[in-house]
């Protein structure tokens, strides 16, 4: 695996692997560590989603396409980072899923300083825009750099009043679309003085399902999480929840329980998160962790023991697959599990599980847990 610069030749590889259907983060990271290069997994892949039971042959990214989309990235000015290279974030690699592939326009020396992600409702109130920016803003002049998501609300004036110490917007949309449109002009002005970051291809509309994973990008590029406003359905505890499976702090302001965007943030500080009323808060808080290091993972093979798969033969495959799948169920299976149920090696279900995922039949979850669909 390369530590430098991807060639354009391997970027393209990697766009048609992690385009290429049923074809996710973890799932990519596995197929890198079995068969060395995008390439050689590409080639892999029918035979794969056959074994893994799929009703149809697996539709693969032209190699056409790729080349459009980093053409076309060149052309607006985005740049692409793989997460194999020296230029992609430290936090944002080490977390489960993280992306293969991120599209960034602005400042790339932003990712180099701490990062604390502030988060919160879309429907602000006016005391929690003013906190929003006072928290914003001081945290710039106290050296972190704010990460957010570029929506209405909280994230807005986290991001203008962090602009001159560095700001960092995670969209859900792709690195050529303004969502929302208000934000229009602060979007640009982000890609001139801060730094936008998306994994979406260009000209992306973000839809629903996009917003989770934007987050867990939010949350994954920081060493902290900060809900300031969030009601108890709110996408912000989504980013918490994912900070804490992260293993990243996660601080919550309190609110008045008559407010409904109070909700969640109370909620948040009832099930463990730490209270903060100030900056002084945060870099408190932060102080009593200290030097703690984020757990380090092995992206292109996970748990080191999962690095290599197992080679079996037909027969005892056709076994193994078909133990794994009455083993798997709706509700999410530590793969732990799956090993100890089956007596097989954890070589050797993760190369069934690598089959059921690719024939679209496996959905995967944080915690290195798997569900069957």
């Amino acid at each position: 695996m390369n530590d430098g610069t991807l060639s354009f030749q391997e970027k393209r590889d990697w766009l048609q692997l992690i385009r290429s259907e049923n074809v996710g983060p973890a799932t990519f990271f596995k197929l890198i560590a079995k068969f060395g290069s995008a390439k050689a997994a590409l080639s892999a892949l029918p035979d794969i989603a056959a074994r893994g039971g799929a009703k149809r042959p697996i539709k693969i990214c032209p190699q056409e396409t790729a080349e459009q989309e980093l053409n076309y990235a060149e052309h607006i000015g985005a740049d692409l980072i793989a997460s194999c290279e020296s230029r992609f974030p430290t936090l944002l690699q080490q977390i489960d899923g993280a992306p293969p592939l991120i599209y960034t326009k602005g400042n790339n020396a932003l990712f180099e300083k701490p990062c604390i992600a502030l988060v919160g409702s879309r429907n602000a109130s006016a005391v929690g825009r003013n906190f929003s920016r006072d928290l914003a803003s001081a945290l710039g002049k106290a050296g972190y750099i704010t990460v957010s998501g570029l929506a209405r609300g909280i994230d807005t004036s986290v991001h203008q009043a962090s602009l001159e110490t560095g700001t960092i917007g995670v969209i859900a949309g792709g690195i050529d679309v303004f969502y929302p449109p208000e934000n229009h002009d602060l979007q640009n002005e982000m890609s001139e003085h801060g730094l936008v970051v998306t994994e979406m291809p260009a000209g992306t509309r973000p839809q629903a399902r996009h917003f989770p994973r934007r987050n867990r990008i939010i949350s994954g590029l920081c060493v902290a999480t900060i809900v300031i406003e969030a009601a108890t359905r709110s996408g912000s505890l989504i980013t918490a929840r994912l900070a804490n499976e992260q293993g990243r702090e996660v601080f919550a302001v309190p609110g008045s329980p008559m407010d409904p965007r109070a909700g969640g943030t109370n909620k948040l500080i009832q099930d463990g998160a730490t209270i903060i009323t100030s900056t002084q808060d945060v870099i408190a808080g932060l102080e009593l962790l200290g030097n703690r290091q984020v757990e380090q993972t092995n992206l292109f093979g996970g748990v080191a023991e999962e690095a290599n798969f197992a080679i079996m033969d037909d027969d005892v495959a056709g076994d193994l697959l078909q133990q794994v799948s009455s083993l798997l169920s709706p509700t999410p299976t530590s793969i732990d599990d799956l090993v100890r149920e089956t007596g097989a090696s954890v070589q050797a279900v993760q190369s069934i599980l690598l089959e059921l995922d690719l024939a679209g039949r496996l959905e995967r979850h944080t915690g290195h847990r798997v569900s069957i669909l």
